[in-house]
């Protein structure tokens, strides 16, 4: 397709099509042989597609090719969400803060006109001078759209919960249990790969994937233990069997790692047998993300992750979601439960630092490292139960993985019996007067260097990357010598 086509209106145009032939997404998915997922970046105007599948599209849809490549948006409405999708790209955009704006269909028209036109006033003022971080505005405005959207749809992706069980099916998982080796080798062959541990990985990158040799390099075993070895290949896999692009922006990139992450967790403990799992554990009064952990194999903060994934859709159970270090520093946040995370300017929660009383940071002072940590909070907004524990990777590594839930809810948890209570209102966290007054000019603290979600995307000086943090070119060079080796 040519370099200057544009792929929103393309996408409109197939999404038109579609609502008029009366189509849904699975049904276009079954006639044109391709994933929901990459069928909605398609009209999304996120990837770009060959023309031989344009073709197949509008025939399913019973339209031409050529009414799908007309370059003129199908109606005044596509033109109105197409102006506001590229408004939201521009970098004038993401420095305001906002949240992504997604129109539903119970946008009217004309509140669709007023942003637009608001928009153009905005843009028509004397340009300002660029920010000197504009590449971590941009970032954090994008992952703060992302949190909203996981927020308002419970966390739960069922587009990629169906790819993930037809991949376990295709490689004849039981329906129980954790996934055996011989499971994931054949999942990797349904992805058209096979892996291979090596010596000697590249330090930046936990995974290599040769595309031509439909290979995926992981450290060997002294360099990756099992549990995280499944992970990284299934979060490498993810891409592929989700159909991902190499993306050109941050948003792009988030929200691949988000999917490929799913993926892998939604492959690690399969809906079904998780779902059934937790429906006992739910009768018991008894549930407990560390026997999820158990039972699938996977690290505390996956199984986590996955409760997120599968409490709010097939349990009613709101919850939340904390990664901290030590001193309550956020690396991670999720919630649909209405707890208040502390908040930035630009809205974001990494880098901020909860209050002493929750959880996050009480766990700290029970003894021993791997004790689950439960607790009542009460805040100004409501009181919540939360269970909280200590992962330890390394001295250096050490987070705090906090799961929670309102309080109406807890008696369902294990640990909800506990008499641990802390009060985190507005009046417990005012600093003391006296003490301000007598230190305020008397110290001069030095703040420990810290690594949250998205140090690793570069510096605005820089060109943005598809592989944020990554050595492209220890690479290439890793890839050539496993391809002469295998030569000789």
């Amino acid at each position: 397709m040519a370099d200057d086509f544009d792929l929103l209106v393309l996408g409109n145009r197939i999404r038109h099509a579609r609502r008029r032939a009366g189509a849904t997404l699975a049904d276009l998915s079954e006639r044109v042989g391709r994933p929901v997922p990459y069928l909605s970046q398609l009209e999304n105007g996120k990837v770009e597609p060959k023309l031989s599948l344009v073709g197949d599209v509008a025939a399913a849809l019973d339209t031409t090719t050529a009414d799908l490549l007309d370059t003129a948006p199908p109606n005044r409405r596509a033109e109105l969400e197409i102006t506001i999708e590229r408004a939201q790209a521009d970098h004038r955009y993401t420095a305001l803060g906002l949240p992504h704006l997604k129109p539903s269909a119970k946008t009217s028209d004309d509140v669709l006109e007023h942003v637009v036109a608001l928009w153009t006033a905005y843009t028509d003022r004397p340009a300002a001078p660029p920010t000197s971080d504009e590449a971590a505005v941009r970032a954090r405005a994008a992952n703060n759209a992302l949190r909203t959207e996981m927020s308002e749809r419970g966390n739960y992706f069922a587009e990629i919960e169906a790819v993930a069980a037809r991949a376990l099916g295709a490689a004849g998982y039981s329906g129980a249990g954790p996934i055996s080796e011989r499971v994931l080798t054949e999942l990797a062959s349904w992805c058209g790969f096979r892996i291979e541990r090596v010596n000697h990985m590249p330090r930046s990158a936990r995974s290599i994937t040769d595309r031509r040799d439909k290979i995926i390099f992981i450290p060997d075993r002294g360099g990756l233990k099992i549990r995280q070895a499944r992970s990284v290949v299934l979060q490498t896999l993810g891409h592929f069997a989700l159909d991902h692009a190499e993306t050109s922006d941050f948003a792009g990139y988030l929200r691949q790692r988000i999917e490929s992450n799913y993926f892998a967790a939604a492959v690690l403990a399969p809906e079904q047998a998780a779902v059934t799992f937790l429906k006992e554990a739910d009768e018991a009064e008894d549930i407990s993300v560390e026997d999820l952990k158990e039972v699938f194999y996977i690290s505390y903060e996956m199984a986590a992750h996955r409760f997120t994934n599968l409490a709010t859709k097939h349990f009613d159970i709101p919850c939340h979601f904390l990664r901290t270090d030590s001193e309550g520093v956020i690396d991670k946040a999720y919630q649909n439960d209405n707890i208040k995370f502390p908040t930035a300017t630009d809205g974001g929660h990494e880098g901020e630092r909860v209050a002493r009383q929750w959880g996050s940071r009480q766990a700290w002072n029970a003894t021993g490292s791997f004790l689950l940590h439960s607790q009542y909070t009460v805040t100004d907004d409501g009181e919540y139960f939360c269970t909280t524990y200590i992962e330890t990777e390394g001295s250096r590594n050490s987070h705090a993985i906090a799961l929670g839930t309102p309080a109406q809810y807890a008696s369902r948890f294990r640990g909800s019996d506990t008499l641990r209570r802390e009060y985190a209102r507005a009046r417990e966290l005012e600093p003391d007067p006296v003490l301000m007054e007598q230190w305020q000019d008397s110290a001069w603290p030095s703040a420990a260097e810290r690594s949250h979600v998205l140090s690793a995307l570069p510096p605005s000086s820089r060109q943005f990357t598809p592989f944020p943090g990554i050595d492209l070119l220890d690479v290439y060079r890793f890839l050539e010598r496993q391809r002469r080796s295998r030569r000789t």
